[in-house]
């Protein structure tokens, strides 16, 4: 019996499947029940067309035993099976697909899934096993044959005798180490777990020996007595919730899929159940959390979505299929598109990848956008825990998309101190109101406070609350919306017009007298000081100039404490305002003491636009002074 060499420069092949492609070993039962998954499949669509092949999908499944005194893990099926040529051409030259050519061959509109390949999966059993044995007799064939193997030194197949049709794929384990203990997969509790997470929807049933702890004839409550019997069991469910039709799925089941499947005791605030046919086919189910995770602005969050190739789990959480702006969505996405082979390790699916995630992405968009529109009570109770992360989306890097995004955010207004939505609040704007304008603080109570609200509140124009950090960078992002720009109240220009009053020469003198006293007097404080055009009853505001805002320099000063970023500082008086005429007054007959109420002017500016002077002590000192 001469030993065989692999093919195609296999050993290195082999030596890099068993130590670098898979990241994790544990997969090895997963390539070999989707192998055998497929041999039953070929079986099956075989049984459809020759009366004699005589099964039924009923006769077919899979069947797991583990001998631990042996070390051996044995993985049967009684599919198609293999003659010797098939063994040659699959199991001979790795990376050989012949569920790829028997996927070729058939006709177009046949209903099979062949989810998996003998090739590149099956060798990595290798990464467990020091032996691996495969015992299989093809269909309609009366000679079974043997392969072995030990590894990259080659392989011998021999005729063997096997009553039945169908493989058997006998795995010896390699002695356990200090770091690796292989013989966990000869437990009956891994065997279990193993199926439940990578193969619990592979539609024929894996079946297994269990031990069973029952209570004994004669036994009664009061006198329990037990004993250990073993029996076959099924182990995995074969039928994803996902594959069914949506109208036979009630909420209730949803919600237990979810709850038991991602960790979360209450139910999901959104179901999104979506099949699609076209460059990629596919079937997403997706939820959208009650609740936020505990740690979704952790460093260490995952963003994805677990990718399954016809039930078969291939990864926990791809981010590739999850657009950033929904990162709290969970779920996952099955497609047949997503072959079962070296690139679930290597994700060599990019294309279909980006397609499925765009489809996914326009998807969640219009079931938020329809939740908006028609249960807004539901869809205020999803923007209070997630409205942050779409806005933190949107102005991550100024990013380009922040467009797609702009109709599902939303801001309080100063009108109805509710949420509204952008086009909402354009849509009420009174047709001269020129921006979108928005105040940013810590409450609502504070903003309208502001002095530079009083003229918007004469002019019925009302603005937006901004209340968290993010705010004014998603409107700088956006710019404008509906052609109308985004405008702060602490902008030294509003856009609105106001009625100057007729002054006399000497009323004009006297007001630039003030103005450049109060500028000398404060210096390099501020970069202008100058007559408001906006104050009704206060007597000084401070604004921004074009550029950098108040509140984009707190962010940046507590980013980087160190931060050169500063906003520009336009010191606006209220000519009409009796503090107004004091000052001019007392410049003349005490210029220090008319120095020390500009100082405290431009501190009482400063804390109403949110900005702690550099010096609280001298502003103190100022006050008992004048006291």
């Amino acid at each position: 019996m001469a030993k065989k060499q692999f093919k195609a420069e296999s050993k290195r092949l082999l030596d890099l499947m068993i130590n670098s492609i898979y990241t994790h070993r544990e997969i090895f039962l997963r390539e070999i029940i989707s192998n055998a998954s497929d041999a039953l499949d070929k079986r099956y669509y075989a049984s459809l067309t020759d009366s004699t092949v005589g099964v039924s999908r009923e006769d077919l499944g899979i069947t797991i035993a583990a001998d631990k005194s042996n070390r051996v893990l044995t993985v049967s099926d009684n599919g198609i099976g293999m003659n010797k040529e098939e063994l040659e051409n699959n199991l001979g030259v790795i990376a050989k697909s012949g569920t790829l050519n028997f996927k070729q061959n058939l006709d177009q509109d046949a209903d099979i899934n062949a989810i998996g390949q003998f090739g590149v999966g099956f060798y990595s059993a290798f990464m467990v096993s020091s032996k691996i044995t495969v015992i299989t007799r093809r269909q309609g064939e009366e000679t079974a044959y043997c392969w072995e193997s030990t590894g990259a030194d080659g392989y011998t197949i021999t005729e063997c005798t096997k009553e039945t049709v169908g493989t058997d794929v006998i795995m010896s384990l390699k002695e356990d180490t200090e770091d690796d203990k292989y013989s966990e997969y000869l437990d009956e509790y891994t065997i279990r777990n193993l199926v439940k997470k990578f193969s619990d929807y592979i539609r024929y049933p894996i079946s297994s020996m269990v031990t069973k702890y029952e209570p004994k004839a004669g036994s009664t409550p009061e006198n329990p007595d037990f004993e250990t019997t073993e029996a076959m069991e099924v182990l995995n469910s074969m039928v994803p919730l996902w594959k069914r039709s949506k109208n036979d799925i009630t909420e209730e089941e949803y919600a237990t899929f979810y709850r038991s499947n991602f960790m979360d005791y209450m139910p999901p605030r959104k179901v999104i159940h979506m099949s699609v046919e076209g460059q990629v086919t596919f079937t997403a189910l997706l939820f959208i959390p009650s609740q936020m995770p505990y740690d979704f602005y952790m460093k260490d969050f995952e963003k994805g979505l677990k990718l399954y190739s016809n039930g078969v789990l291939i990864m926990d959480k791809c981010g590739d299929v999850l657009p950033e702006a929904f990162r709290f969505v969970c779920g996952l996405v099955d497609s047949p598109d997503l072959s079962l082979n070296i690139s679930r390790e290597m994700l060599q699916h990019d294309r279909q990848l980006k397609i499925i995630a765009k489809s996914i992405e326009r998807k969640i968009k219009a079931e938020l956008s329809k939740m908006q529109s028609e249960n807004r009570e539901e869809y205020e109770l999803f923007y209070g825990t997630f409205g942050k992360s779409l806005k933190f989306q949107m102005a991550s890097g100024f990013n380009p998309q922040a467009k797609d995004l702009e109709d599902l955010i939303m801001f309080s207004s100063s009108k109805e101190k509710k949420l509204v939505t952008l086009a909402e609040y354009v849509d009420a704007m009174p047709d001269e109101q020129p921006y979108i304008y928005y105040a940013t603080g810590d409450s609502m109570v504070a903003m309208d406070r502001l002095p530079q609200a009083e003229l918007l509140a004469d002019k019925g124009y009302q603005f937006l609350y901004f209340t968290e950090e993010v705010d004014e960078f998603v409107a700088r992002v956006l710019d404008k919306y509906k052609e109308k720009e985004f405008r702060s109240v602490n902008n030294d220009d509003l856009g609105i017009t106001v009625e100057e009053k007729d002054l006399t020469e000497d009323q004009k003198t006297a007001q630039n007298g003030v103005v450049n006293f109060v500028k000398e007097t404060l210096g390099d404080l501020v970069s202008q000081v100058i007559i408001s055009k906006k104050l009704k009853t206060s007597a000084v505001c401070l604004s921004a100039g074009e550029g950098v805002s108040f509140e984009m320099e707190r962010y940046f000063k507590q980013a980087q404490p160190d931060s050169q970023v500063v906003a520009e500082r336009i010191l606006e008086l209220n000519p009409d305002h009796p503090v107004f005429e004091k000052l001019g007054s007392t410049m003349m007959s005490d210029p220090v003491k008319a120095a020390d109420y500009a100082k405290i002017l431009l501190v009482q500016a400063q804390l109403m636009a949110g900005i702690m002077p550099e010096d609280p002590q001298n502003y103190a000192d100022l006050i008992c002074k004048l006291m």
